[in-house]
């Protein structure tokens, strides 16, 4: 099983060195991976009476293709997480051409999570159809892996149409990795048939709720002709409902129910700066070792 980090996103702040500072850490740490949230616009709940998204304008997000590429350069060994990229709001192409270009520079590290989100707002304002979104997002798989595994592409879909061309550079891994997050049977039905991985969604605690979603996953993998074993799950712990060794032992619970991968987030945890951040993630990594 791998251990990975998420990235602070909504404490770290805006400094280059405190996000340099955080992300060597958890590479000198021996963390696996870095998971990467996703939002581009922060609505105003001012002005909408009822508002009850998970985020707002309040919220501090960097645009994770952008961190990638930083990321990229400051790093060696740490893959990079998007957990996950609102892949419905934003043209495919583009998505395909960024993921390409961060998996050439990082020398192959990206795992590019993809999730449909539940924000209309940011639709809204990047011009595409919060509708359709579920729909659109198996096509969207299919035009990403294409560009990624052909020189030269012809696609022509339902919502895509590719005439004779294709990417260049192509990206070290021909695919990318594709996971799915989400919490809908039909997310879990989409990846147990198209994807390389699930997230479940962060609420999901280790027990029987879980086992229950695995095996559906896995059964919704044969049903496919696909290698149930074949497809990973990232588990997360977080340090805002648990102490370092708690989370160490559900850490150890999520192994036991056979996940391939889990992440620890230090957000909401009461933590007042990076040092802080680091210091979390460093007593983790101790737990884990005990």
């Amino acid at each position: 099983m791998k251990i990975g980090v998420t990235f602070p996103q909504t404490e770290i702040g805006p400094d280059p060195g405190g996000i340099r500072e955080f992300v060597q850490a958890a590479e000198e740490l021996d963390f696996a991976h870095l998971v990467v949230y996703d939002h581009v616009l922060g609505a105003d709940p001012s002005v909408r009476p009822g508002w009850s998204g998970f985020y707002d304008k309040s919220h501090m997000f960097h645009e994770p293709m952008v961190l990638f590429g930083y990321l990229a350069a400051i790093t060696q060994r740490l893959e990079l997480f998007s957990g996950v990229l609102i892949l419905g709001q934003r043209q495919t192409a583009l998505v395909a051409k960024q993921a390409a270009e961060v998996d050439v520079l990082s020398g192959g590290r990206l795992r590019l999570g993809i999730g449909i989100g539940w924000n209309d707002v940011e639709y809204e304002a990047l011009g595409q159809d919060f509708h359709n979104r579920g729909k659109r997002c198996e096509e969207q798989m299919a035009v990403l892996r294409a560009l990624w595994t052909q020189e030269i592409v012809s696609f022509d879909g339902r919502w895509h149409t590719i005439t004779a061309a294709g990417l260049n550079p192509l990206p070290v891994q021909r695919p990318i990795p594709l996971w799915i997050g989400g919490r809908a049977e039909a997310v879990i039905e989409r990846t147990g048939r198209l994807a390389d991985g699930w997230l479940p969604p962060v609420f999901l605690q280790a027990g029987d709720e879980a086992a229950e979603a695995f095996a559906r996953l896995r059964g919704y993998a044969r049903e496919a002709g696909r290698d149930p074993a074949a497809i990973g799950i990232e588990a997360r712990v977080a340090l805002s409902r648990a102490t370092p060794e708690e989370c160490a032992r559900q850490t150890a619970q999520w192994q036991r129910l056979g996940v391939s991968h889990v992440s620890i987030n230090t957000m909401d945890a009461g933590f007042r700066s990076v040092g802080d951040h680091v210091e979390a993630i460093r007593r983790y990594r101790e737990a884990l070792g005990s």
